[in-house]
């Protein structure tokens, strides 16, 4: 498997931000790790060693990055708006920084995001919030609701970024709607040990979808699938298989 490490100084957010590349072709998927997660989580939980038969085989691309959860939406002794500025400045990074860069190694496909438990929500933000530059997602065990992350608090940054509640008040004749209807999303979470807030989550996301009329591939696991690395291993090969 061919691997590359980069990194470099990004100004959005005043630091040296790292990402590691597995593969030599097929479509760029960006991989967010799970709350607080670096770019070497992916590859330590055994996540890229199940998605080796797409990487090996030039199917797939992996983009594994940092995320700045750690001073965003899980210190919650700063002040919420402070916060989800920080994360919005981190959204700018990957939009403007990361994805041109696998756009170029993109060989004309749009990109995806996949992503488990914080992770998935990263995913699943991004994929909603910019899907003419994102047309899949595969998101585990994940978190829709920008807002209840926040103990509560709302405001225009915060609706930007939790599905939830922007996607209902989406206009039928919103040109995202076209291009939500022509790509291909995966939600799936479990229904065992740990998974209760994110078995409402997604619950929540899945009536959002069906009310709207946008085609989902929404799956339920059983009550012995919990909330951990064994499991999102299967199901990142299963929803692999299903995309790739």
């Amino acid at each position: 498997m061919q691997t590359k490490e980069l990194h470099w100084y990004s100004e959005r957010l005043n630091r040296d931000m790292p990402l590691k590349i597995y593969g030599h072709a097929g479509k760029p998927c960006l991989v967010i790790p799970s709350q607080n997660g670096k770019h070497g989580d992916f590859e330590s939980f055994g996540m890229v060693e199940a998605c080796r038969p797409w990487i090996d085989g030039g199917k797939l691309q992996l983009f594994c990055i940092d995320t700045i959860d750690a001073e965003t939406w899980s210190c919650s002794w700063k002040p919420p708006r402070e916060r989800i500025e920080l994360h919005e400045r981190w959204i700018q990074y990957l939009m403007r920084e990361v994805c041109p860069l696998m756009e170029n190694c993109s060989e004309g496909d749009k990109l995806m995001t996949m992503g488990c438990s914080m992770g998935a929500f990263h995913a699943g933000n991004l994929f909603f919030r910019f899907p003419d530059r994102f047309d899949a997602t595969i998101c585990l065990s994940g978190v829709y609701d920008a807002a209840n992350i926040l103990g509560g608090y709302m405001d225009d940054l915060v609706y930007l970024n939790s599905p939830i509640h922007c996607l209902p008040n989406m206009p039928e004749d919103h040109p995202y709607m076209d291009l939500y209807r022509r790509s291909r999303m995966f939600f799936c979470v479990g229904q065992g040990a740990w998974e209760d807030e994110l078995l409402a989550d997604t619950r929540k996301l899945d009536a959002v979808l069906k009310a709207k009329n946008i085609p989902a591939f929404v799956d339920y696991w059983g009550y012995d699938v919990n909330h951990d690395w064994d499991w999102w291993r299967k199901q990142a090969a299963y929803f692999l298989g299903k995309i790739m």
